[in-house]
């Protein structure tokens, strides 16, 4: 067995991951997997621990749209510089023209961030503690591979704002141990 993972490595993985039935690769867009039932209900499975774990922090679960105008997306191009090339555009409704493209979310900041300023007026409204679990979209390129190289990622974000730098220091920590709670629950060494 040692082997073969050596002499073909990604044949031997992606075996693996259709036998054991966690994803099926064979819908017709390359990096776009179906979950069976089997791969779903884990996923499924580990999501219900990353709620548990960050509602016991504190924080409050959000859902954020899939589709970001562009002049939102581009207002963050220090922060897109590196998904620019990857997103898709949304440039039809139907079959017309849309006023504003859209994007195919590769990352929820450039959606979220504008928002925060609408929902942190003062320092009464911090700290703000957030994550969501969604799905992104990146225009892969390279060969894909399940779950590590994909085109759509089922994702978990947390997204916090604070008062000061001791408290985002302290989130920092407190983010340490939520993963590390995750890790343990779902039997994975840290």
């Amino acid at each position: 067995m040692e082997e073969e993972i050596e002499d073909d490595f990604s044949t031997w993985y992606n075996n693996i991951i259709e036998k054991t039935g966690l994803t099926d690769k064979r819908y017709p867009v390359k990096g776009l997997n179906i979950w069976p039932p089997y791969g779903w209900a884990l996923m499924q499975n580990i999501d219900s621990v990353i709620r548990e774990k960050f509602n016991e922090r504190g924080y409050k679960e959000v859902n954020f749209p899939t589709l970001i105008p562009k002049s939102q997306f581009d207002r963050e191009a220090e922060h897109i510089k590196g998904f620019s090339d990857e997103v898709y555009w949304v440039t039809k409704g139907g079959s017309s023209d849309l006023e504003e493209k859209l994007v195919l979310r590769p990352t929820s900041e450039t959606a979220m961030y504008p928002i925060f300023s609408l929902w942190v007026r003062s320092h009464s409204d911090l700290p703000l503690r957030i994550y969501q679990i969604v799905n992104t979209f990146r225009y892969e390129t390279k060969q894909t591979r399940s779950f590590i190289r994909v085109r759509e990622i089922h994702f978990i974000e947390g997204h916090t704002c604070h008062v000061d730098y001791e408290d985002s220091e302290r989130q920092v920590m407190d983010d340490i141990e939520i993963w590390k709670g995750i890790a343990d629950s779902i039997s994975i060494r840290t």
